[in-house]
Parts: C-alpha cells; structure tokens; sequence
C-alpha cells in the first residue's frame, strides 16, 4: 500500500511536464500542417499549336530509289595487235564522237598494205595480156585460124587473171582496213574513265581488257523498281510521257527532271516489283552514273482530298491518331488512317473532317481529359 501511493504521489509529479510537452508537440504539429498544406489546384491549361483540316488536289505519286545509269557505256579495245604509241586525251576528259583517242605503230600495216598494192598491180598487167591474147583469138577462131579448144583456153586464163586481180584488190582492201585500226577514235560522245592501257604498251587485237570505258552521261538513265500494286495506276496514267523528278537521297530539293522512258515486260516473281527507266537530259551534270537517288513520279491527281501537317499525327499502340479540339477548348483523341505524305502535309482517308481543328504541337503533355490553351505563332 505504501509503494503503491508512492507510485501515484510520483505521476502526480510528472503530470504536468508531460501534459506540456504534449502540447508544445500538438503546437508546433498543427503549425507544421497549417504551413505545409497547399491551395487546391485549378484547371490547368496545356499550350498547344493548332491547325486546321482543309482539303486540296493532291498528286498521287511513285516514291522509290532509284540508280544512275549511263545512256551508253563502250569499252574502247584495240582491232589490231601491235605497240601503243600515243594516247591522245586525258584520263576523265569529255569526248565526241569520232574524236582520237590511241594511235598504234602503223609500220607493219603500212608494208602489209604496200605489198598487197605490189601484187595487185602484178597481176593486173597479167590480166591485161591475157585478155589481149583472148581478143586476138577470137578473130582467130572467127576466121578458123585456130581450133575452139585453143580459142578457149585464153579466155579461161583471162577469166582467172580477172578473179586473180580481184582477189589482190580485196587484200588491198583489207590491209587498208587493218592499217586504219592503228587510229582508234571515239564511237560516241561521252565522258572517259581510266586507262587501262598506257602508251608504250603492247596491245592485242579484241583484248578482253579494255584499254578505256566511256560513259555516254547527257543523257542518263536512272532505273527504279516499284511494287506490282502500283503497276495498274501507272498503266491506268494517261501522260504519256510521265515526268520524273530525282532528289538526293540524303534529302532535299528536286535537281533533275526526266521523262518515264520504259516500263519491264514481266514481273519479277522472287520480288515482286517491276523495272522501270527514266531519262534525263543532265545538261547539268546533276546526276552520275552509279549514283542513288530518291524518285518520285506523277501519275494523277485524287481533287478534295482531306490534309493535315504531318506533326499533327501521332502514333499508339493501336495506330495513328490525331488530337482534335472540341468547342469548349477540350481535346478528343480520334484514329486515323493516312493514305499518302506529300511534301509535309498527310492524306487522310478517314477519321476527320476539313474545318476541324487539330493540334500540331503539345500532343505529349495532352489526354482526353485536357484542356489547352491555342498559342499564336
């Protein structure tokens, strides 16, 4: 019983200081809450930029990648066999046709083309005395001076000296063909690669080597492939001459304009895809054979179409959409289905109308809940 009122004669101290430690505690809690508690937000606006949906003629295009071809490509070989003496152009000159481009040591066919000269004038004289002496038996033969067997045998021997004569004016003929081979000269104009062959080298007749390759590059060809699907719009065009612009493919501005010039016969099964050629006139060298570029033909027009900027169309995990504006500045998330890109506008088939407005801009921070506030540019 003693330490029992100890124990409560002892709380009854203490009492008091807990009580006040309690409330400086509870004091300095509700200061704390007081200090740290924020206003309820308002509605907060998202800035946005907009644009309007309208509608336009849009062409309807080709887009593929296509390769640089030049028009024509020889390799200039040697007709006859015998030591380079000269080249006549410098290595990547631009040259015309029939221009000079090797000279061969012309000796041997100069005496190749001397002897047969020599043989032929021989055997002329012998055809001249044989024909004589076929005339003067002929009057012979008339006057039945000489037998018909004799009359006959001149006449044969005339009749093979004339093929004799012949024959040598045909070795003439080909001695001054091989002797000018020794001159090779440019079959057409165009643009020269790099020797193969230098001067003071000996050179074969119809060499597999080439001795320079020339590249015919004004006009030039660029070849492209496009899906068999859009096979029956290019054969539904009716441009005739379909034009076709080049752009390079890292991207930019249009550099060359050309005309469609052939469509494949046959699909190719394994790909699926046609060739098709373009030519462009290249006067300004725009183009290079062996170079890539992007190509884009026009095959029509589709009038009316429903165009929006190209930003304004994002894509989710159930495809692309467009964040439209409501009347009352709210958003709508709505699907779309873009048909084409051109320029940086989208065609859309389906999902809005011209006159509404969508956003361009903003769209990360939107949700069908938002509200936004239009920003002027």
């Amino acid at each position: 019983m003693k330490a029992e009122g100890r124990r409560q004669k002892a709380e009854v101290r203490l009492n008091p200081r807990r009580a006040g430690t309690y409330l400086l505690l509870l004091s300095a809690f509700c200061l704390f809450s007081c200090a740290t508690k924020k206003p309820k937000p308002v509605d907060e606006r998202v800035p946005v930029t907009v644009a309007v949906v309208r509608t336009q003629n849009v062409p309807t295009e080709i887009h593929a990648i296509g390769n640089v071809k030049p028009r024509q490509t020889v390799g200039v070989r040697a007709l006859a066999s015998g030591q380079l003496t000269k080249v006549w152009f410098k290595e990547g000159d631009d040259v015309r046709s029939g221009q000079m481009l090797f000279s061969i040591d012309p000796r041997p066919y100069q005496a190749t083309l001397s002897q047969a000269r020599a043989n032929l004038a021989r055997d002329e004289a012998q055809q001249r005395n044989a024909e004589s002496q076929a005339a003067r038996y002929a009057d012979l033969v008339k006057k039945d001076y000489v037998t018909r067997e004799e009359y006959e045998k001149f006449t044969t021997a005339a009749d093979a000296a004339r093929a004799v004569v012949a024959a040598d004016r045909a070795e003439v003929q080909n001695a001054q063909l091989q002797l000018s081979y020794c001159e090779i000269r440019s079959p057409l104009d165009g643009r020269t690669g790099g020797l193969m062959v230098h001067a003071g080298n000996l050179v074969k007749a119809n060499d597999t080597t080439p001795l320079v390759v020339i590249n015919q590059i004004t006009p030039v060809d660029v070849e492209f492939s496009i899906p068999e699907a859009q096979l029956t719009q290019l054969r539904a065009s009716k441009n005739q001459k379909m034009p076709v612009n080049a752009m390079p493919q890292a991207g930019g501005a249009t550099i060359a304009v050309g005309n469609l010039s052939f469509v494949d016969n046959a699909i190719d099964p394994q790909t699926g895809t046609i060739t098709l050629r373009a030519t462009f006139p290249n006067t300004n060298r725009a183009l290079w054979p062996g170079q890539y570029v992007n190509v884009s033909a026009v095959l029509a027009e589709r009038p009316n179409s429903i165009v929006v900027p190209a930003q304004a169309v994002q894509t989710g995990q159930k495809g692309q959409y467009v964040y439209v504006v409501k009347n009352d500045n709210g958003v709508e998330m709505r699907p779309v289905r873009v048909s084409q890109s051109v320029d940086q506008f989208a065609v859309i088939d389906n999902g809005v109308s011209a006159g509404e407005t969508v956003v361009t801009d903003g769209q990360l921070r939107l949700t069908p809940k938002s509200k936004v506030e239009i920003k002027t540019r």
